[in-house]
């Protein structure tokens, strides 16, 4: 979907910071709104949505177990 999200989870990367995940989640945003950079009318759902976006994947990251790590 996304060339330019990267994985952001072991064994892929090890320092995982929280604006690799924003960023990630600000690529999604753009790419199913249609919009880089959203029209003032639309940035609040936009920047909301971005929000949303990190914390679930920061929940997720956090949630997963990889086979072989501690």
């Amino acid at each position: 979907m996304c060339r330019s999200i990267k994985t952001l989870r072991p064994p892929y990367t090890e320092d995982v910071t929280e604006d690799d995940v924003r960023a990630a989640a600000l690529q999604y945003v753009r790419k199913i709104s249609g919009f880089r950079s959203p029209a003032a009318h639309n940035a609040e759902a936009f920047d909301r949505a971005v929000e949303t976006i990190t914390r679930a994947s920061e929940e997720l990251l956090d949630s997963l177990r990889v086979r072989g790590s501690r």
